[in-house]
């Protein structure tokens, strides 16, 4: 909407926050937003823009294309930014403790009740897990479209598929996204044609926390591997996860099978059952990261699991916010960018056959559900978290039946 002036009316979120406030909308919203980060953007523009006018149709806008650049959960990165600017820092911290906190909960509440009961060989334990598979192939589907559409991106999802699971390591999984973004600079993919964003925060701050990025990200492998601690180790594994998935919260999963099943610090059966129950709870699927910590080190590890994997997220906004005109107009990024998207494609399917498949589809009464839930999803695009609920009930049918 126009003023008198005839300049767009551009509101001073800085100025007229009160971290309460921030708090008390970000809550709102993870007790209501089911449906995944590009629901979460809906939500978002409803409340922020439309609702409260926090910041302007465009202003939105271009924050959301910037947390698409960037790793991290897109949807949380988005929430954390507009706390920046309507609060400063702790206006971040406020939105991301909103946002976050009520999935949080709700998912110690089920890791409680998973180490309660034995409940390894339930049989809606079994159809989270079958849940797990459809969520995660609607995702590569969805993705592969709006990230692979063409020929030579279709091939790097498959070479990328195909390399992590032929040598599973983390490393490969870094290779691979390297390699994809040099061959997006070589093969000069289209770049798009979006006007940088305009943001009050100050470049020493954000130039502090990108350092801090850096050195967390170099530091915490050389302190794990000094020290043999567990809670380093686990800040480790969360926050290189944490740091290295683009894409968002399905692509995490690779990462984490890797970094927390494979060392056996917890089960498959459990993994895949908490990352079932995720899609179940409002707020960032990231909040997996807290399930995890719990099931593995307790209260203590809860706190380091989600601190650990959200704080390269928060950093990396707040590092780039202000800088982001000049990197928005590198061509040179976009391009490689073009080609680290398609990679990550790969690796999600790659996480859908492995652990996912392997692990959760071993009869035909296991494949017409996970068919019948990815339908729902796909054609009757019912809610994330209905689906995961009818998952439940179907494994427990299904193992009354067989």
């Amino acid at each position: 909407m126009d003023t008198d002036s005839g300049k767009p009316e551009r509101p001073s979120p800085a100025k007229s926050g009160t971290l309460l406030e921030i708090l008390a909308v970000s809550t709102k919203l993870g007790l209501t937003s089911f449906g995944g980060p590009i629901a979460h953007l809906g939500y978002f523009r409803e409340e922020y823009v439309r609702r409260r006018g926090w910041l302007d149709e465009r202003s939105y806008t271009e924050l959301v294309a910037l947390c698409q650049f960037l790793p991290g959960p897109a949807s949380s990165q988005v929430g954390i930014g507009i706390g920046l600017l309507r609060g400063g820092w702790l206006g971040g911290v406020a939105a991301w403790i909103g946002f976050t906190l009520p999935s949080v909960l709700l998912l110690i509440v089920f890791a409680l009740f998973m180490q309660t009961f034995d409940l390894a060989e339930a049989g809606w334990i079994h159809g989270l897990k079958i849940a797990a598979v459809a969520i995660v192939a609607q995702a590569v589907l969805g993705m592969g479209k709006n990230l692979a559409p063409d020929r030579t991106r279709a091939t790097f999802v498959v070479l990328s598929a195909g390399a992590v699971l032929l040598w599973p390591s983390a490393v490969v999984q870094i290779a691979v996204i390297a390699a994809a973004a040099v061959c997006g600079l070589l093969l000069r993919f289209p770049a798009a044609d979006m006007p940088p964003p305009e943001v009050p925060v100050g470049k020493k701050f954000a130039a502090a926390c990108l350092i801090l990025f850096a050195l967390l990200l170099a530091g915490l492998p050389l302190l794990r591997a000094g020290t043999g601690s567990l809670e380093i180790a686990l800040a480790d594994a969360f926050y290189r996860s944490g740091s290295l998935v683009f894409g968002g919260g399905h692509v995490a999963l690779p990462l984490l099978e890797r970094e927390v099943a494979s060392p056996g610090w917890i089960g498959e059966t459990d993994f895949l059952a908490g990352y079932g129950a995720a899609q179940a709870v409002p707020g960032p699927l990231f909040t997996f990261a807290s399930y995890l910590g719990w099931m593995i080190g307790g209260m203590q590890g809860m706190l380091i699991a989600t601190a650990a994997i959200f704080l390269p997220a928060f950093l990396l906004i707040a590092g780039t916010l202000p800088f982001w005109s000049t990197l928005r107009r590198s061509l040179p990024m976009q391009r490689a960018l073009h080609g680290v998207n398609a990679a990550v494609v790969g690796l999600l399917l790659a996480a859908l056959y492995d652990p996912l498949w392997t692990s959760s589809i071993s009869s035909g009464g296991d494949f017409a559900l996970a068919a019948g839930l990815f339908l729902l999803l796909s054609v009757w695009r019912l809610p994330p978290w209905i689906v995961v609920a009818l998952g439940a009930a179907g494994g427990w049918l299904l193992g009354l039946a067989f």
